[in-house]
């Protein structure tokens, strides 16, 4: 297997997607670091707590982005590392191609969101974001909205405001903050595309970001 950093394998310290095969279940994550085939990933798997996410062994997809499109591998998880920091050492066992199937590209976006729910408005901040969803923190106000509860999302951008029906996909509450997974249901092209540009926006930031700190001290 080719080592290209962003092409035959994600590149280290930026956002990937695992998705475990035949489960439904995607987590994003962090890359640590790419060693000989081998991916080491800490997950976000806070909303997943007291529960088993992967094994040793089981068959999982990691997505990434490159530029603007998206790029997937075929993996095995090898080992698995629980505790205070949960970290998924991963095997390729495939070569890196373009996402035959798609996938909207996430990343690491601080936005205000309020989400209306029967007669509450519950106010949060955006943990990561992508063109079909996003995941966020609320203050929590009476008792949490289960899996398939629809909502009224207003989520303000740089750029504006962006209204849309949403559905939760998971809640995960700690104590008077919750931790909440939202897809987007309908939502206007339009506005899809502002938060596209938004998701690239906080990529290539990313990106430059670890250029900078890689750069040497011109004093040295």
């Amino acid at each position: 297997m080719t080592s290209v950093p962003g092409v035959d394998h994600p590149e280290e310290q930026t956002e990937a997607e695992v998705t475990l095969d035949g489960r439904g279940i995607s987590v994003s994550s962090r890359v640590e670091g790419v060693t000989k085939g081998f991916i080491t990933v800490r997950p976000s798997v806070g909303e997943f707590v007291e529960q088993v996410v992967v094994r040793v062994g089981d068959p999982v997809a990691i997505f990434w982005s490159s530029e603007e499109t998206q790029r997937s591998l075929p993996a095995r998880v090898s080992d698995v590392e629980t505790g205070a920091v949960v970290r998924w050492r991963m095997e390729a066992t495939g070569p890196a191609e373009v996402s035959q199937r798609r996938q909207a590209v996430r990343g690491r976006v601080q936005a205000p969101v309020v989400a209306g729910y029967g007669a509450i408005d519950l106010t949060g901040t955006t943990i990561d974001l992508s063109e079909a969803g996003l995941r966020a923190e609320f203050e929590g106000l009476g008792a949490p909205p289960e899996a398939g509860a629809k909502l009224d999302l207003v989520l303000t951008l740089d750029d504006g405001e962006t209204r849309t029906k949403a559905e939760v996909v998971r809640t995960h509450a700690r104590g008077a903050r919750w931790i909440m997974s939202i897809r987007f249901l309908g939502i206007q092209e339009k506005d899809q595309d502002r938060v596209r540009r938004r998701v690239f926006t906080a990529l290539r930031e990313e990106r430059a970001s670890k250029a900078g700190h890689a750069l040497p001290d011109p004093r040295d």
